[in-house]
């Protein structure tokens, strides 16, 4: 992408009712109570969903006791909001088969030194298009996603159901973002609910209110394009953790190292290593250097130190200030986790609109928010 062109760049989100963030609830809803147990458990839980079945499978080594897999199941599904009794897949209805066990002693060998849970590479990025450091595009699609979710559990829409897709194609002229171009909303309903209640809703309240600045009348909108989103959830397609890599970082505006986050501990670099990539590259666009920032780092398993650490600033900044402002930072596992106070239970705060960008989250406060957390 030229600085100087006009190009289009487009994003998509999901709400929590999307099959896959089922999924991702579900095992960082797992994740969580097991660190509430034991600060110091390795879990990796991977969640399959369909019809009426969830499929709980992977490796988990805690000291924490009494853990019910099955009622945090369907706390998470009934907090989503799948509780209609009539429907296949529903708190009360769901059959839960179990399938995880404990974590290798090859790998637990090596992570109980301090080193990599995996190897892999991960990448973290930071724009100043934003205040919240975001690409607007997945920023913009994230808003419209909370928001039918919100407006669904608030009532205000009783024909919405939990399922929906939404989607933002932004314009860019010299490598800022100008205007929003096109929208598209596919939300699941009761069914019967007329196309044009739809239509009313999303072009009367939720554009407006949650695109704000960014809505003009001559925005493009394809609203359930198919016509008709009655049947959604697991009941119409199969959820599975992990599939949603792209939404949960930056909406394809940044490189991925491919690894996924929900469901995996703090010991696995897919998601510390990324979470503390972003929190340097954001840090890195806050104080000047770089209008716009990626960074790259990658491990071997067992391995604390990483075997290679880049920065690259698109030309917007000077690259050697950033490489050398990348020095200061201790990208060791034990050393993030630690920085970043990754072995709290706060990763079900994660699981939906993105891992980046919402406040409150230890790798996008800034250095003063830092500092007042740690008083």
């Amino acid at each position: 992408m030229s600085k100087n062109n006009i190009y289009p760049f487009t994003s998509e989100s999901i709400p929590e009712g999307h099959p896959d963030k089922v999924c991702d609830y579900i095992a960082d809803s797992i994740l969580d109570t097991y660190l509430l147990g034991d600060p110091h458990s390795r879990v990796a839980c991977e969640v399959l969903c369909k019809d009426n079945h969830v499929i709980l499978a992977g490796e988990i080594k805690s000291e924490a006791i009494g853990v019910d897999h099955e009622a945090i199941v369907r706390q998470a599904i009934r907090e989503i909001g799948y509780t209609c009794p009539e429907e296949s897949f529903s708190t009360d209805n769901v059959r839960i088969t179990n399938l995880l066990g404990v974590q290798s002693e090859n790998i637990s060998r090596g992570v109980d030194t301090g080193g990599a849970g995996d190897q892999g590479l991960m990448f973290g990025y930071a724009t100043d298009e934003t205040v919240e450091r975001m690409p607007l595009p997945i920023l913009l699609a994230h808003r419209l996603a909370r928001g039918l979710a919100e407006d669904r559990k608030a009532g205000i829409i009783p024909w919405a159901r939990p399922d929906a897709k939404t989607q933002v194609t932004v314009q860019y002229s010299g490598g800022r973002p100008e205007r929003v171009l096109t929208v598209v909303v596919s939300t699941q309903h009761s069914p019967g609910t007329p196309q044009e209640v739809i239509g009313q809703y999303v072009m009367g309240k939720l554009l407006p209110e949650r695109l704000g600045p960014w809505f003009q009348e001559d925005i493009k909108a394809h609203i359930n394009p198919t016509g008709e989103f009655a049947i959604g959830g697991p009941a119409g397609d199969c959820g599975v953790t992990g599939r949603k890599i792209i939404v949960d970082t930056y909406g394809g505006y940044a490189r991925h190292g491919g690894g996924a986050f929900s469901g995996k501990d703090a010991s696995k670099v897919d998601r510390s290593g990324a979470y503390f990539a972003r929190f340097v590259a954001k840090r890195l666009v806050d104080i000047g250097l770089a209008t716009r920032a990626e960074i790259q780092v990658s491990y071997a398993i067992g391995v604390a130190e990483p075997v290679s650490l880049l920065v690259d600033t698109f030309g917007t900044g000077d690259t050697e200030a950033a490489q050398k402002f990348l020095q200061q930072f201790d990208f060791r596992p034990r050393a993030i986790i630690e920085r970043l106070g990754l072995l709290r239970p706060l990763y079900r705060r994660t699981t939906n609109y993105g891992h980046f960008g919402k406040p409150g989250l230890p790798w996008e406060l800034n250095v003063e928010q830092e500092s007042e957390a740690k008083r």
